[in-house]
């Protein structure tokens, strides 16, 4: 007697996988695939309305501008599909309420993924990522981590460190809007901070919807 496939529970589809097969992940990684995003975004007047002091009142820092033209970069290289997956699926909060005092922070699920914060009237970044993709062999060994490569993605030795995590996380600091320019940039460390994003953006709805300040997005997206 044949089975009956329809008391077979199925495995419900979570993250990108609602709107991008594996293949169509891995291709936009190594960066060989456009992907075709949402023209429209699903905004919520409310919760733009939520935040518009604290984005006014970004402005005013010394660092906005450079901030904004990083965002921009970030939101339009680093995330995929970024219009039909914001707020849901990856956030970014202005001048979060933490003990650190950021300027800006991109989350996807539980995870924080990039932040900015005030270095005097200059910028510094903390970059979440796999240690894996920054080792000589490719392993999650941080006693095997690249320190020369890792100070080719900045303008200067001294503008990066890291600081380890758990598992197969760390974080790299990068001080300068200069250096973090060219760390986004560089094609082996773009393809590092998209691997990372898209393992975060697959694990499910992002748990800070609520903090989403959509007027930082506009930058984000080039709205």
């Amino acid at each position: 007697m044949a089975p009956d496939m329809s008391a077979t529970p199925r495995r419900s589809t979570t993250g990108l996988r609602k709107f991008l097969d594996p293949e169509q992940q891995r291709d936009w990684i190594e960066g060989k695939a456009e992907l075709i995003d949402a023209e429209e975004r699903v905004e919520s007047l409310e919760q733009r309305f939520k935040y518009v002091a604290r984005f006014e009142k970004l402005l005013r820092r010394p660092q906005a501008q450079d901030l904004l033209q990083i965002l921009g970069a970030y939101g339009q290289t680093c995330i995929p599909i970024p219009r039909k997956t914001e707020r849901y699926y990856w956030s970014v909060s202005c001048l979060p309420s933490t003990n650190d005092k950021p300027l800006v922070r991109v989350n996807a699920s539980w995870m924080e993924l990039f932040t900015l914060l005030p270095d005097g009237e200059d910028l510094r970044a903390r970059i979440i990522l796999h240690v894996s993709d920054f080792t000589t062999d490719g392993s999650p060994e941080p006693d095997h981590l690249d320190e020369a490569f890792i100070e080719q993605c900045v303008e200067r030795p001294e503008d990066v460190s890291h600081f380890l995590w758990k598992d197969d996380t760390f974080g790299i600091k990068v001080r300068s809007a200069a250096s973090i320019r060219k760390f986004l940039a560089h094609p082996r460390a773009l393809r590092a901070i998209r691997n990372f994003n898209q393992t975060h953006m697959n694990r499910g709805r992002n748990a800070y919807q609520a903090s989403h300040c959509y007027s930082v997005a506009d930058h984000m997206l080039g709205d």
